[in-house]
């Protein structure tokens, strides 16, 4: 009995293990899992917390990297902006700048005019005071025996009378023959230039002795008399044995008239003549180098234009202006060291007939036409019709060109 009571105790023990096992195992599958559970929540949040991190960086990046650019156009557009504005105002002082320096000049040859009591034109006060903005001045260079010359320039390019009245109203084009007195003032040679004048009524007389080599001294003073009388876009110097066609002129320069310090003409460059004796022989050869050296690039004498600032700097600082032997030499070395544009229209520099006949046939009519040989048209007196009837641009077209 008490074996029994032995066996049947250790029988019960045995149970109460084997259910002590079992709970265990399973209590530690439970641990197992629940831990489990709990780390794949700890480690998947912070995953998720740093995919979204790095997307809200990456996305604030390119917002970023978008609005830089968007920042780096509306910048450039600005700077474009603030250079065009500050261009302009430069253009406009530039311009102001010139005005006021042509009004001091005008005012200085005027006090000039009054000290020296030699009045430049008889219709000084009428036109200077007036204050009509011109395209331009068109001095015609000519001399005391150049009579023949005047009357065929005046019987083809240059307009008369009404015409020459009408011409400078509705065209805003002036133009004058230019010449200044003889070594005798009030002689027979100055009589004959004013009865001309009062006939005509279209010289403009300097206060200037003629002679063939004071042409740099004449030019100069043309310039300096022009800008004094006339407000203009530009003033014109051409010979009196060159043809000129004025609208094909006029409509060449109007497309430099917003430009400052102009210098128009058929550029060139010529050898510095040392030899005595010879054709444009230069006394002060020296000056531009070695033998065999060339000019600077200037424009030839023919004809040539200078905007309105340019003829005031000539006006202004006349008195201290060198001048050399030849007068386009001379010009083209006032302007060296400034800021001036060289302007090279070689429609300014055609040669007669056949060569402007040509061109005009073809629809590029001459500014000017003339024979290089004679450095102008040769027997001009006798040719000029001629060449106004085969290269002359048409009398309709100057009245019917707009400027």
């Amino acid at each position: 009995m008490s074996l029994k009571s032995r066996g049947g105790g250790f029988d019960g023990a045995q149970k109460s293990t084997v259910v002590s096992r079992k709970f265990a195992f399973l209590l530690c599958i439970g641990c197992f899992c629940a831990g489990m559970l709990f780390t794949s929540k700890k480690w998947t949040l912070p995953e998720d917390r740093s995919l979204a991190h790095r997307t809200v960086i990456e996305n604030g990046s390119q917002n970023l990297v978008s609005d830089g650019c968007t920042q780096k156009v509306h910048d450039t557009r600005d700077i474009m902006t603030e250079v065009s504005k500050t261009h302009h105002a430069i253009k406009t002082l530039d311009k102001t700048i010139s005005n006021l320096e042509m009004e001091l000049a005008a005012a200085k040859a005027k006090q000039e005019s009054i000290i020296n009591g030699s009045p430049v034109s008889d219709n000084y006060e009428a036109e200077s005071t007036e204050k009509r903005r011109y395209l331009m001045v068109v001095g015609i260079n000519t001399a005391f025996s150049s009579r023949k010359r005047r009357d065929s320039v005046r019987a083809t390019w240059m307009p008369q009378g009404d015409q020459k009245k009408k011409l400078e109203e509705e065209k805003g084009i002036i133009m004058r023959f230019v010449i200044g007195h003889s070594a005798m003032a009030g002689g027979i040679l100055d009589k004959a230039i004013e009865a001309e004048d009062k006939k005509h009524g279209d010289f403009l007389r300097l206060e200037h002795v003629e002679g063939y080599l004071e042409l740099s001294a004449k030019t100069k003073k043309y310039f300096a008399t022009a800008v004094a009388l006339w407000d203009a876009d530009f003033y014109v110097k051409v010979d009196d044995d060159v043809h000129v066609n004025i609208a094909t002129l006029g409509s060449a320069l109007v497309r430099h008239r917003s430009k400052p310090r102009v210098y128009v003409g058929c550029m060139k460059s010529g050898p510095v003549l040392a030899q005595k004796g010879v054709r444009y022989h230069e006394p002060e050869y020296w000056k531009f180098g070695d033998d065999g050296n060339k000019y600077f690039r200037h424009a030839t004498g023919q004809l040539y234009a200078i905007s309105k600032d340019l003829a005031t700097y000539i006006s202004i600082n006349q008195h201290v202006l060198h001048k050399y032997a030849n007068e386009d030499v001379t010009l083209g070395s006032w302007f060296i060291g400034l800021d001036v544009e060289h302007i090279d229209d070689r429609r300014l520099c055609c040669g007669s007939p056949p060569d402007c006949e040509w061109k005009a046939q073809a629809g590029n009519i001459c500014v000017a036409s003339f024979d290089w040989s004679c450095s102008g048209i040769c027997k001009s007196v006798e040719r000029m019709a001629e060449v106004h009837q085969r290269c002359g641009e048409g009398e309709d077209t100057l009245w019917s060109a707009a400027f």
